[in-house]
């Protein structure tokens, strides 16, 4: 069995793995059901990939959101700096 990277997971678009999440779910309910009707599986591990690939797509989109979550203070002081800059520009101005 070989592991399955994260790296095309990485590169899909917030709505996209959001799609990915619900397709994973509905998958998991249909094995679940399998499971609980008393019906063999086909394949016994099947709920635990999917457990875990659903937990790799929210790790993912945490990360994600985290990150965007960093960028957005040093937006807003570089907008600060720029702001105050050129109030003193207009201070300088007036005063000459």
């Amino acid at each position: 069995m070989t592991k399955k990277r994260t790296g095309p997971l990485r590169e899909l678009g917030q709505n996209e793995l959001m799609e990915k999440i619900v397709q994973l779910r509905s998958e998991m309910a249909r094995e679940r059901a399998i499971n609980a009707s008393g019906t063999r599986p086909e394949n016994p591990g099947k709920i635990r990939k999917i457990r875990r690939e659903n937990a790799r797509i929210l790790t993912i989109m945490g990360e994600k959101k985290k990150s965007q979550a960093a960028k957005a203070p040093e937006k807003k002081k570089k907008e600060a700096l720029k702001a105050a800059q050129e109030k003193a520009k207009k201070t300088e101005a007036k005063k000459q």
